[in-house]
């Protein structure tokens, strides 16, 4: 189909089971903060999303910027673009914060590991937990109140136009 100047595919509301599924079909997204002086802070994370529990995980360490922002103010989005840019989601709602993992195999640590693919190898896994003590990593929990976005009329893609 060709556009005129000025013309293009228009949006397409997105459910939000399909908003729910693109947020689950990517690893990848831009989590933005607020700053102390209100300007937003933008961070390329990958992250885990559990549907169920509309909850998106991403590991971090203690030092970083959005986890000084985010002890201060909660309030976060992540937004996740499918690779043609053709639709986005953004998962609106509070941070919470785990604990930074202090110990190998202690409870942040084990959050962690469940954001990973399972290792064949305990010494493996062990080494894991190992470095994310020496990260001083942790846990950001987005929970959800809030999923919208949008995929454009393409046809041809699924849910566009004929």
């Amino acid at each position: 189909m060709t556009y005129g100047p000025g013309q293009g595919p228009g949006p397409l509301p997105l459910s939000d089971e399909e908003l729910s599924d693109l947020l689950a079909g990517h690893r990848f997204g831009v989590l933005a903060t607020n700053k102390r002086d209100g300007v937003p802070h933008l961070s390329t994370v990958a992250y885990h999303w559990d549907p169920e529990a509309r909850v998106a995980r991403i590991s971090t360490t203690a030092d970083r910027a959005k986890v000084r922002q985010l002890r201060r103010d909660p309030r976060a989005a992540l937004h996740v673009a499918t690779p043609d840019h053709m639709a986005f989601v953004v998962a609106q709602g509070e941070a919470e914060l785990s604990a930074v993992s202090e110990a190998p195999g202690d409870e942040a640590g084990r959050e962690l590991l469940s954001l990973e693919p399972p290792y064949e190898n305990a010494a493996d896994e062990k080494a894991f937990l190992e470095q994310m003590v020496k990260d001083r990593r942790l846990v950001i929990r987005l929970r959800a109140s809030r999923l919208y976005g949008t995929a454009l009329d393409v046809p041809g893609r699924a849910g566009g136009g004929s």
